[in-house]
């Protein structure tokens, strides 16, 4: 297949930065959740990714789980913006499809939860038969956006209040560094961790996030793998698990002005590590219900 122009630019961006630059969730929790996904690829998963994925992926899918952030800075993508979060009512701490997917011009199913609903579909289009499965533009981006969308609904601001924008319009300050609240859950928390407990080294954080998931989290995986009614993506499920624990976690004790330190990182940590653990989970388990040579239980 060759891609079009300006998906090869955007993806040799991706690439440069994550060889050179610093990563967040963001870059790092993307990475993350791209990365422990791969590990739970089933055969049939493996070989259809590494078909679709662009050249310059060299088969690693985690490298371009960040381009969706990339190409929205562009005039071409700006469509995409509204499709990496949800809106809730402020203070509700709940969420409905039917209430909250749309953009600010009311228009439906545009939000993170009908992203992954859709590309879901286009990738469904894909798995009817593997062996003869054939490189597709549409079908490589879409398998891209829903890489990125799996990480961006977990993370628990993606599914914020439209009164102060997710947290964005939350000014405080991290330790001694003035930033707002959703940057502390998109960046910071990875960022103090890594510093603390990984010598900066992401491999090694993911290492242990594995490592988690093979020992502590061993008896949650097959539920956190689970969708009900046989659904193929189910991201209704970790939406509202989102809010909730942006009510209870993000939003508490973060208010204008505060400074958040040890308290709240060393609180909040564990609540950021599973959701990046279960965006892997949730991520590979939908792949491998897409293309998996198994009877499909359903479309999304």
């Amino acid at each position: 297949m060759r891609l079009s122009l300006r998906l090869c630019i955007a993806s040799v961006i991706v690439l440069t930065q994550l060889v050179h630059g610093a990563l967040c969730w963001g870059k790092d929790g993307h990475y993350t959740v791209c990365k422990i996904a791969e590990g739970y690829f089933e055969e049939e998963t493996v070989a259809a990714v590494k078909k679709l994925l662009p050249e310059s992926a060299e088969g690693d899918l985690a490298s371009v789980c960040s381009w969706p952030d990339e190409i929205k800075r562009f005039s071409e993508w700006d469509w995409t913006s509204a499709l990496h979060y949800v809106n809730t009512p402020d203070y509700r701490c709940n969420y409905e499809y039917c209430r909250d997917c749309h953009d600010s011009h009311k228009q439906k199913d545009v939000c993170v939860t009908g992203a992954i609903f859709n590309y879901t579909k286009q990738l469904m289009t894909a798995s009817d038969n593997l062996h003869t499965l054939v490189h597709s533009y549409n079908l490589t981006e879409a398998l891209m956006f829903l890489s990125h969308y799996m990480g961006d609904i977990h993370q628990p601001l993606h599914t914020g209040f439209p009164g102060d924008l997710g947290g964005n319009t939350i000014i405080l300050n991290w330790y001694h560094n003035q930033t707002n609240l959703h940057r502390v859950w998109d960046n910071m928390i990875i960022e103090t961790a890594l510093k603390t407990y990984y010598n900066s080294s992401l491999p090694l954080m993911i290492q242990s996030l594995e490592a988690k998931l093979t020992n502590r989290w061993s008896h949650k995986v097959q539920s956190w793998e689970s969708c009900k009614h046989k659904q193929t993506a189910c991201p209704n499920q970790y939406a509202s698990e989102s809010i909730k624990l942006a009510c209870k976690y993000a939003y508490r004790n973060a208010t204008p002005g505060t400074t958040l330190g040890d308290e709240y990182f060393l609180s909040r940590l564990p609540v950021l590590e599973k959701r990046l653990a279960q965006g892997g989970i949730r991520l590979a388990a939908t792949l491998n219900r897409i293309f998996s040579a198994k009877p499909k239980l359903s479309s999304a």
